[in-house]
């Protein structure tokens, strides 16, 4: 048997889920989902970690296709990439639900 290569669904479901992984990007995307945008100053108000901390959360989140940044200077705004986000619930919703259909659990 050989092994087979991960699938681009695996390879994007393991990114978003790596994405989520923490509980200052959870409160980052709640926060972005409660308002159209929101700048990074007005984010490292509420969220309670350092600014650079906090940037580097939200690149990860970025990364994954999650948000999206526009650079005006000096200040940075992020919103939801609705489309990505639209993408990231059907794979996320797929898997939770391949995997409740098994029936013989261990």
């Amino acid at each position: 048997m050989s092994k087979q290569p991960f699938t681009e669904d695996q390879i994007q479901l393991a990114r978003i889920a790596k994405a989520l992984g923490h509980p200052v990007r959870i409160a980052i995307l709640q926060m972005l989902a409660a308002q159209s945008c929101c700048y990074h100053g007005d984010m490292s108000e509420v969220i309670p970690v350092a600014k650079s901390t906090l940037s580097q959360h939200l690149h990860e989140l970025k990364e994954a296709g999650l948000i999206q940044g526009e650079f005006t200077p000096p200040t940075v705004k992020y919103c939801i990439n609705h489309e990505n986000w639209t993408a990231a619930r059907e794979l996320l919703g797929g898997f939770i639900d391949h995997v409740a259909r098994v029936e013989n659990y261990c």
